[in-house]
């Protein structure tokens, strides 16, 4: 089996996160693509009564998808939702034929070293990686290659969407229909969300 997941904290999903799902979904084949919902992430800020809030957008987004899953492994356990031991729990449920693929944006990549258990994730995942930046050279990265990473670029444009953005967005009273599926945004107003 040939899997691929797209971990992230996805609060809220929207149109760039689905857009590079896709791409990968239809030009890489895996047998499974999995989204999976952070549900304590370890780097990032994140209000704990959003959590199932965050998870229910993402089954809502991915189910247009044709070929994408939502894993809720991550909710499965307590403690921060570190990359390292979701990996281990995957390899043990679903025993993939080659290494995981592992889809993540240049933001996030630039930060690769400082996750938890690096140099043991490095090893059990293939980076298929976004960009998320409008200056993007694809040099700025041969120090990780040097570190025994194994990753790719994919070729899509950058989209300059952010969850910040529309948080702020949804705060100010403004529509975020043209950058979230109309799901998505229908489940942020009927839950109030994103109001500060």
């Amino acid at each position: 089996m040939k899997l691929c997941v797209f971990q992230g904290t996805f609060n809220p999903i929207h149109n760039a996160h689905i857009r590079v799902a896709e791409f990968v979904i239809k030009h890489y084949k895996f047998d499974k693509f999995l989204f999976i919902p952070a549900a304590n992430p370890p780097h990032k800020k994140c209000d704990n009564n959003l959590a199932k809030h965050r998870l229910e957008m993402v089954k809502l987004a991915v189910e247009d998808i044709i070929g994408g899953e939502v894993s809720d492994i991550e909710f499965q356990r307590e403690g921060k939702s570190y990359t390292y031991i979701t990996i281990l729990e995957l390899y043990e449920l679903y025993q993939p034929s080659e290494k995981i693929n592992f889809l993540i944006g240049t933001d996030a990549f630039k930060n690769i070293e400082s996750w938890y258990e690096f140099e043991k994730l490095k090893n059990l995942v293939k980076f298929i990686v976004f960009v998320r930046e409008d200056r993007f050279n694809i040099s700025d990265y041969d120090y990780l290659k040097d570190k025994g990473l194994d990753f790719e670029f994919q070729p899509l444009s950058f989209q300059d969407i952010s969850s910040t953005f529309l948080r702020q967005m949804i705060n100010d009273g403004q529509s975020i229909s043209k950058y979230v599926p109309k799901k998505v945004e229908d489940y942020i107003l009927e839950h109030g969300l994103y109001k500060y």
